[in-house]
């Protein structure tokens, strides 16, 4: 995969001038050792795998191995806490995707503020998302997945890479706008989500391309459609929204 040069150049940029940094790291040559780069998720989601191309990228570079760490849990709340707790120097840095929104109104109270916490660096991908159903599922559009589940109500079951996950706000949208009754099941990574969904147990999974693709193009999971916000430009409305795809 070709990554865009500038958004590197962007991030790299932003890391040296961190504003929390000491004055003695700033003054550093950045990077002067090697930096961990943590990833709130378990390995093979979309996250760890944008987080270890960066990490190569960064590494090839600037000569300073960027080290990928998966922290795993609470949905991506652990990972973050690391990161807070660690030196305010550049050397710990955080890959972050929506479950850092969703969490500050999931969870009551959680031991940071991600807006205080945290200092920006860059955006460095967008995602499509996908709903994908394994073969048995007797469907191939969405209408005819929302017209089973309402025949067949609390039998489809859909993973998520955990509560408050995109996957799992996805499909809570999605159960919700559609009117139907399917079962959430959490798991600690998207590797672990994959393999049960590609064995059958689980019937459904409403997540990222990046996860996805390999088995969609293999014909071992069956792509309904793609689903979120409209991309930058267009004229569209930017509201949540299903498609045939």
């Amino acid at each position: 995969m070709k990554l865009a040069r500038r958004i590197f150049l962007g991030l790299t940029a932003a890391a040296a001038v961190l504003p929390t940094m000491s004055p003695i790291a700033m003054a550093e040559n950045y990077p002067a050792q090697p930096v961990r780069v943590i990833v709130p998720f378990g390995s093979s989601g979309a996250t760890d795998i944008v987080a270890r191309l960066i990490a190569q990228w960064l590494s090839d570079r600037l000569g300073q191995q960027f080290i990928v760490e998966n922290r795993p849990g609470a949905g991506s709340n652990l990972g973050t806490a690391t990161v807070i707790r660690s030196a305010p120097d550049g050397y710990t840095l955080l890959l972050v995707g929506p479950p850092a929104a969703i969490n500050a109104t999931l969870y009551e109270k959680l031991s940071f503020n991600f807006l205080h916490d945290i200092a920006p660096i860059a955006g460095i991908v967008r995602f499509p998302n996908v709903m994908v159903v394994h073969p048995s599922v007797p469907v191939t559009t969405v209408a005819e997945l929302i017209a089973y589940a309402k025949a067949n109500p609390g039998k489809i079951n859909f993973a998520s890479t955990g509560l408050g996950s995109t996957p799992h706000v996805n499909g809570e949208l999605f159960k919700m706008m559609a009117g139907i009754n399917i079962v959430h099941v959490p798991y600690r990574s998207a590797a672990a989500a994959m393999t049960d969904l590609l064995s059958g147990q689980m019937q459904l999974y409403l997540g990222t391309a990046a996860t996805t693709v390999g088995y969609i193009k293999a014909g071992t999971l069956r792509a309904l459609g793609r689903f979120g916000t409209n991309p930058p430009g267009s004229k569209a409305p930017d509201r949540p929204d299903f498609h045939r795809g």
